[in-house]
């Protein structure tokens, strides 16, 4: 499948299956893929322009961050260490900074600068080894996975942070879901290059059953995301009616999904053998 980059470059990028059944990849990426991030309306690195895609983005958001703060609530005790790896700009750190003894991990100097002046507890991090291993009871990567290129790498460190049964909790885009289906090579989270990984439901549970030290043990949706990438997807078809449209798609997904559970967005919380 051939997609282009809407959001920045306007560049054609090919989706294929990797070897993992229902988890695809984008080919090629670029060598300069931080040039893709560029822009003042990456939202996770620029904040307050006062747009209107920004202000429909904080207004879900706000939702967000108590449904995602709920998720730990319900399974570990208040006191416990959560590192969200990929903070961006520090909202989910600084909303949960008062319930966990928190950590954020974030590579972008100017996002982590951010996060650093609105936090008040929370320690943010340019290098993860700097937690100490077997230390941690969650860790949370929202929206984040899918840019990760080197994922086993990554998940054996994400493994050696954690303490035993300690919680993996990774949200990510479902291109198995209605909107993606309707939208096609419009639906704004295929985001390539950016996004260089893309993972259906079956695939992502597929990747967790090749990994012999990690259990899956629960998927939840995210509800609001079908509207938000419906409305940034009608946008790229240029839809003058895009805000309605979004409106109808959107519902009509969370319908559907309701039944199939392929929602928009799915949340995979993880267990730590």
């Amino acid at each position: 499948m051939k997609i282009k980059d809407h959001f920045l470059s306007q560049e054609i990028f090919e989706i294929k299956e990797t070897e993992t059944q229902g988890v695809y990849k984008t080919t090629p990426i670029p060598s300069n893929i931080s040039k893709y991030y560029e822009s003042e309306d990456y939202i996770s690195h620029h904040q307050d322009s006062g747009s209107l895609k920004e202000k429909l983005y904080k207004f879900l958001q706000s939702f967000n961050l108590r449904y995602k703060k709920n998720i730990l609530v319900e399974r570990i005790q208040q006191g416990s260490k959560v590192l969200d790896y990929g903070c961006g700009a520090g909202e989910f750190v600084k909303y949960i900074e008062n319930d966990f003894e928190t950590f954020g991990f974030e590579p972008d100097a100017d996002a982590r600068k951010a996060a650093q002046g609105k936090i008040a507890k929370a320690k943010i991090l340019d290098d993860i080894q700097k937690i100490e291993d077997k230390s941690l009871d969650a860790i949370t990567l929202w929206h984040v996975f899918e840019h990760i290129d080197n994922q086993d790498e990554m998940l054996n460190i994400f493994h050696s942070k954690l303490k035993e049964k300690g919680l993996l909790i990774i949200a990510v885009p479902n291109p198995t879901s209605y909107d993606a289906k309707h939208y096609k090579e419009y639906w704004a989270a295929y985001d390539v290059p950016r996004h260089i990984y893309h993972f259906s439901k079956n695939g992502m549970e597929n990747l967790i059953s090749e990994k012999s030290d990690w259990k899956m043990r629960k998927i939840k949706p995210l509800i609001l995301d079908s509207y938000y990438i419906s409305m940034l997807s009608e946008k790229y078809k240029k839809s003058p009616l895009f805000w309605l449209k979004a409106s109808i798609y959107g519902t009509i997904s969370n319908i559907k999904a309701s039944f199939s559970n392929e929602f928009s967005s799915l949340i995979y919380i993880i267990e730590k053998r």
